[in-house]
């Protein structure tokens, strides 16, 4: 079974290439997936040069010139940049028979969403608050990732790891009005002009959708009861109406279209793609309970049509953010049934808090997510989480 360790850049600052590689091979992780491309972030590190390490929007590596010089938006570069860090980590793979895959987030980067305000995503109500989530559906953003694409690949990196290619869920900092799943839903949908033309151009009512969108999360933030439930196509119909649905499935053409022109700039540059499902951290990430509904069978709410994928991309890489070994095993087996039997699936795993509390409870996801059809298991991330936790890993793997 293939496996990687997710690693910083930071980290290898703080440890060293070959110190962090020495570290990693005694896990027995077959490879580790570098952050080539990364989001702001303010995060407790265990065991880094500091304990609390702020992240920036950004590359960590010198952006070639030919790719973005006609570009309207371009990465910001990260400090230390130029010492080529990302470099060094391959050649220091390559002594070892390591692979390197490029870790890359794509349409997370507040940076440019603060610069460019009209690439972020537009709600119904036409406010643009989440600088960091850039629209797949914009002409700039899709340019851009392509050519981010390219970069990372011309770094050498076995794979390019995709993470955010897609639409993003709805967040926010503070909220003191109750919002229902299927609110919180409509309240995230994009109405920008180039979604909204996309969807028209499918068929859809997109204005219609719009102003029932901005009618019924206008009244539950002017007091109307939240709705109830989890939300799925048919409970969605039935609260906001066919419109709404269609436009909120409508937003797969837009990242089906973008992954499959990404897809083609990696293998142009001699690499290959893993797409990345978000869904299971939506679910999981802060307390590893998600909740009742399979991931695979809530993708679509973040524009992901998992048949269309099956048939583009070569690798699949899906969050397994559960503490239930068998939750992992029906997450990654309807996985499977979705994406059909050719692309890789690969299921990462966290490790420590707050989804695995023993190696005996990792080791028994990572044979989960075996029988159920994943061909690899990955561990996210080797800078957050303890060296107790981290040694588990060897044990699950063994």
């Amino acid at each position: 079974m293939d496996s990687a360790l997710y690693v910083f850049v930071e980290d290898l600052r703080a440890e060293g290439v070959r110190g962090l590689l020495d570290r990693a091979s005694t896990y027995g992780v077959r490879g580790v997936a570098v952050a080539a491309a990364y989001h702001q972030a303010r995060d407790v590190t265990p065991h880094g040069a500091t304990r609390l390490t702020l992240r920036g929007d950004g590359v960590h590596f010198p952006p070639p010139e030919d790719l973005f010089g006609g570009l309207r938006l371009a990465p910001p570069v990260q400090p230390g940049a130029e010492d080529r860090p990302v470099e060094e980590l391959r050649a220091a793979c390559a002594e070892r028979g390591m692979r390197l895959h490029g870790w890359t987030v794509f349409l997370r980067n507040a940076a440019i969403g603060l610069a460019c305000p009209d690439v972020t995503v537009e709600n119904c109500f036409g406010d643009r608050g989440a600088p960091a989530d850039l629209c797949p559906a914009h002409p700039d953003v899709r340019a851009y990732a392509v050519a981010l694409a390219r970069a990372v690949a011309r770094q050498g990196v076995d794979t390019v790891v995709a993470e955010a290619l897609h639409f993003a869920p709805f967040g926010y900092e503070r909220c003191s009005v109750p919002l229902g799943p299927m609110d919180a839903f409509l309240f995230g949908l994009c109405f920008c002009p180039h979604c909204m033309s996309r969807a028209a151009d499918l068929g859809v009512n997109a204005e219609t959708a719009r102003q029932e969108c901005a009618r019924i999360v206008g009244g539950v933030l002017d007091g109307d009861p939240p709705a109830e439930g989890e939300v799925t196509r048919a409970a969605l119909t039935a609260y906001a109406g066919p419109e709404a649905v269609a436009y909120a499935r409508a937003r797969s053409e837009s990242v089906t279209s973008l992954v499959g022109e990404v897809a083609a700039a990696v293998t142009a540059e001699g690499a290959r793609l893993t797409f990345t499902d978000a869904t299971g951290a939506a679910k999981g990430y802060a307390h590893g309970l998600p909740s009742a509904g399979l991931a695979a069978h809530d993708s679509w709410q973040l524009g992901i049509d998992l048949v269309a994928l099956g048939d583009i991309v070569p690798s699949f890489a899906v969050l397994g953010y559960a503490r239930d070994p068998a939750r992992i095993a029906d997450d990654v087996a309807a996985y499977r049934r979705s994406i059909g039997k050719n692309p890789e699936l690969r299921v990462v795993l966290r490790p420590g808090a707050p989804d695995t509390d023993s190696a005996d409870r990792l080791a028994a996801k990572v044979r989960a997510a075996r029988t159920a059809g994943a061909g690899a298991a990955d561990f996210h991330a080797y800078g957050l989480a303890s060296f107790d936790a981290l040694a588990r890993i060897t044990g699950a793997l063994a």
